[in-house]
């Protein structure tokens, strides 16, 4: 399918290095969602595998997107690092991702702080474990992989922590070798492949525009977003949607394979609520709006659910005090599987979530449903309405409340 205009486009340059790290945010955030269902239904051990089989059908995919959108291209440790930057398994600060790079096959990376421990930890070192072991040797080597297939990723030191407050919390060696024989294909990699997420065409970044167009330069400490350019960040917002679609469908993949297809749904469902909820609220907050319908309209026009308009064909329209949310019967999205077609005229917990993020108020109705698609007038209520289960159950997270800080001009890393 042919880029159409981004919905991205309306904001300036100094908002959408706001909303960036934001969505990368918001997107790791996802499992804080999906994995507490998957506990629930399948246990800590089945959890694990979904973790495990969503990321390394997911990562590869959109590690490559993203190097092809911002020129990073290569097959070197600077350029697994380089990606991992820019990765909603990665979000800035929150997994607080530090690199030293010794040449083109040998580097180091390490965690000064980890947000997903910080939520783990308090479960007990069995979920340690899963997490720091069953479910990051597999992934990490994954995300490395779709740079160079020799790469691997093996821990210096990581979780159970000894002694409890031990910094940093884990660190990981990135060595490439042609002697490292590079592990099996995920029998399920091709779904996520030839899924029309991930051949979305997206416009291409102008070289022209003010600031960073893309990243073929050093290795940065740090990414400062009001460095890039407009147009740069505009194809960074709508890469990480496509990040958290192309992690949903490798998550709906796994559930697919552990239960039926009306189970399945209704897990997909759960999560979709979840971080749907919450990242309204985040991207509200962050571009500091208020609660009425024209900030509920800017906030569904940017959410990720929702994004990139190409993939999603959502229609997002502002008429006095009333918001009008169309979903077409027939989009990129609906066809993958992906949020979008999980929702419907008679499902609409996602969406209630969504518009309650801005405004506990807000109640979607439907106004029309026909063969094309169905159309929601959202309006404000006269009562607040209890925030969902599943958005609390996602805000256990440490990073629903997490703030970002300016750290300053970054360093280059790289070795000359």
């Amino acid at each position: 399918m042919s880029s159409q205009p981004s919905r991205f486009e309306e904001f300036d340059r100094d908002q959408l290095a706001v909303l960036v790290p934001e969505l990368l945010l918001c997107g790791h955030l996802i499992d804080r969602s999906g994995m507490a269902h998957s506990i629930g239904a399948f246990g800590r051990e089945g959890m694990a595998e979904i973790a495990i089989e969503e990321w390394q059908l997911a990562s590869p995919v959109y590690t490559r997107r993203m190097q092809r959108a911002l020129d990073f291209v290569g097959d070197s440790v600077e350029t697994i690092f380089k990606g991992l930057q820019l990765d909603i398994g990665a979000p800035p600060q929150f997994m607080d991702f530090r690199y030293r790079v010794d040449d083109h096959d040998n580097g180091e990376f390490w965690l000064d702080h980890c947000g997903a421990l910080a939520d783990v930890e308090p479960m007990g070192e069995d979920f340690v474990v899963s997490m720091c072991h069953d479910i990051e040797d597999p992934t990490f080597d994954a995300t490395a992989l779709a740079t160079n297939p020799h790469a691997q990723v093996r821990p210096i030191h990581r979780p159970p922590r000894k002694p409890a407050d031990r910094v940093p919390v884990c660190a990981w060696t990135v060595k490439i070798h042609p002697s490292h024989v590079p592990p099996a294909v995920p029998r399920n990699a091709a779904l996520l492949a030839d899924s029309l997420a991930a051949n979305v065409e997206l416009a291409e970044v102008d070289r022209s525009d003010e600031g960073m167009g893309d990243y073929n330069g050093p290795l940065l400490s740090d990414l400062r977003f009001p460095d890039f350019s407009r147009s740069a960040l505009i194809r960074m917002a709508e890469e990480v949607c496509l990040q958290q679609h192309l992690l949903t469908l490798g998550f709906m993949v796994a559930v697919h394979e552990r239960a039926d297809a009306e189970a399945a749904l209704a897990i997909g469902r759960k999560q979709f609520t979840g971080i749907a909820g919450l990242t309204s609220q985040r991207l509200r907050d962050a571009l500091g709006l208020g609660d009425d319908p024209a900030a509920l309209a800017t906030v569904l026009r940017i959410h990720p659910a929702l994004n990139p308009l190409s993939y999603t064909g959502a229609e997002v329209t502002l008429a006095e005090e009333t918001v009008l949310l169309r979903l077409p019967a027939d989009s990129d999205a609906q066809r993958d599987r992906s949020w979008p077609s999980m929702v419907g005229p008679d499902h609409l917990a996602p969406i209630e979530a969504m518009v309650r993020g801005v405004n506990p108020r807000f109640v979607p109705e439907v106004l029309t449903s026909d063969e094309e698609g169905f159309t929601l007038e959202i309006t404000l209520g006269a009562e607040s309405f209890r925030e969902a289960s599943e958005v609390a159950i996602t805000r256990f997270s440490t990073g629903a409340d997490f703030v970002f800080a300016d750290r300053g001009i970054p360093l280059p890393l790289t070795v000359v």
